[in-house]
């Protein structure tokens, strides 16, 4: 019942929204789509205060049988969980976040968010892994829409990269979910984790699974759609996409590779790290070059991922736990990230090159500690929820491999080094630019509120990071493979 309610309130805000008679520049169906999205969020904190902490079975399940033969499971356990609330509270942000820039199809533009959001959930609450394939790919559409029409000027390329890459990966899924299906007779999670493969059989369906993966964390080579559709979407967009989307490899990792192929990615840990570990460093030297903010934090969310990739496939509880902690960590800071470049300094500037920046924090000192703080999330400063998660997720690379590790932990140095010169060119750098200082306010209700929800988000549960720990523990512990 509950389950049903995350999934059908927003296709209820879908129908009322397109039903709806748009007048007052369309103010009417922004509420709506606003208050759906929000009541979605009061029911997932109500689910959550109903969730049993001290088990690691699936709860609140909800089995569907009728649906052309096929059984349809929804359920949550200790890690989805966890990726249902970072999207509820994510959707109204990225909501918000377009407020006023969305001036044309503002209808069009609510719908696809708002169906993005019910896709999204799906995907986190299935027990099936046919039903999330469908669910995963199914996210690809609204992307393409929202990219394609809401774009800046290289929209229609970037939204073709996004569709091509991502759907080109998930034929090496879909080819392993039905071998899985055929060898097994089963796709529902539960079963499969029962199950035990053949160690031949693993490694086929590993190197499938994993190339899909790959490519939506993204890892080297694999990252070109990612760059391009951040710098062309919109903000909401980039918010969903850094805050929501790239979770999806991550919760994948945790569904489909280590409890059903737990051999397989122990004896591959080597090669992952080595591609982990190179993206690390790829991606940090483009983002010290790299002028545009908006592209800066994108490298910078492909570096970020690669370390809670590491985390994910270390087989320890810490660079477990630390993996899904960075990864809700990189969901609040990247998402403030994006607010603050694509949002409040583009709306007010209309550009986003660092050449253009200088002394902001003269002129809004509001904005410039909340960037601080989100700055610091970012390079994993203590009391933030990054440190927590970097910390946890390159621990467990150390204690497996202790070379690749120190590599790794140059993702710390380079983060500070990036990021520190992004916050002091804008903010500071001498007196402010002659080029952009007319007109700029700092920032206003609506602004300081999306903010400041972020930045409590990421200094509560830092300082007190109990709060997901004691759930995940009882999760974690079945990932754990004994060689």
């Amino acid at each position: 019942m509950y389950l049903s309610g995350l999934i059908f309130l927003p296709i209820v805000g879908t129908i009322l929204v397109s039903s709806a008679n748009s007048y007052k520049k369309d103010l009417t169906v922004k509420y709506i789509a606003l208050f759906t999205s929000v009541l979605t969020l009061v029911l997932s904190l109500f689910i959550l205060g109903l969730f049993h902490h001290s088990t690691n079975q699936l709860q609140f399940v909800q089995e569907h049988y009728n649906i052309q033969h096929y059984n349809v499971y929804l359920s949550l356990d200790g890690i989805s969980i966890y990726f249902v609330l970072l999207t509820t509270i994510i959707m109204p942000i990225a909501l918000l976040s377009n407020w006023n820039s969305i001036k044309e199809n503002v209808k069009s533009y609510l719908i696809i968010m708002l169906l993005l959001e019910t896709l999204l959930l799906i995907v986190f609450m299935a027990s099936d892994i046919l039903l999330f394939y469908i669910f995963f790919e199914s996210i690809l559409p609204p992307l393409f829409l929202l990219i394609g029409i809401f774009g800046s000027d290289n929209k229609v390329n970037a939204s073709y990269y996004l569709f091509l890459y991502t759907l080109w990966g998930s034929l090496f899924l879909l080819l392993s979910i039905l071998s899985t299906s055929s060898i097994m007779g089963s796709t529902d999670f539960d079963t499969l984790f029962q199950l035990n493969f053949e160690y031949k059989t693993q490694i086929f369906l590993f190197i499938g699974i994993f190339i899909a993966f790959a490519v939506k964390t993204p890892t080297i080579f694999l990252n070109n759609w990612l760059l391009k559709a951040h710098v062309e979407s919109p903000l909401g967009g980039s918010i969903v996409l850094a805050g929501i989307v790239l979770k999806l490899s991550l919760y994948g990792i945790f569904r489909l590779i280590l409890p059903i192929l737990p051999k397989a990615s122990l004896d591959y840990t080597f090669i992952i790290y080595t591609i982990a570990v190179i993206t690390i460093i790829y991606a940090s030297i483009s983002t010290i070059r790299t002028t545009d903010v908006k592209e800066l934090i994108a490298y910078s969310s492909v570096c970020h991922a690669s370390v809670y990739l590491i985390g994910a496939f270390s087989n320890t509880i810490q660079g477990l736990e630390g993996s899904i902690i960075l990864g809700l960590a990189h969901g609040f800071v990247s998402s403030g990230l994006f607010i603050c470049a694509g949002g409040i300094l583009y709306d007010r500037t209309s550009t986003r090159l660092l050449y253009y920046y200088r002394g902001v924090a003269q002129l809004m000192p509001i904005f410039a500690i909340l960037f601080f703080i989100l700055a610091l999330g970012n390079c994993a400063a203590p009391l933030t929820l990054n440190f927590i998660g970097e910390f946890m997720s390159l621990y467990g690379i150390i204690e497996r491999l202790p070379i690749l590790g120190i590599f790794a932990c140059s993702s710390i140095v380079f983060s500070a080094a990036y990021t520190i010169y992004m916050f002091n060119r804008i903010s500071f750098g001498g007196s402010f630019s002659k080029i952009i200082h007319i007109g700029l306010f700092d920032v206003n209700k609506r602004e300081f509120t999306l903010l400041i929800i972020l930045v409590l988000f990421t200094v509560i549960l830092g300082i007190y990071p109990s709060f997901i720990l004691n759930l995940l523990d009882y999760s974690m512990n079945s990932l754990i493979y004994a060689a």
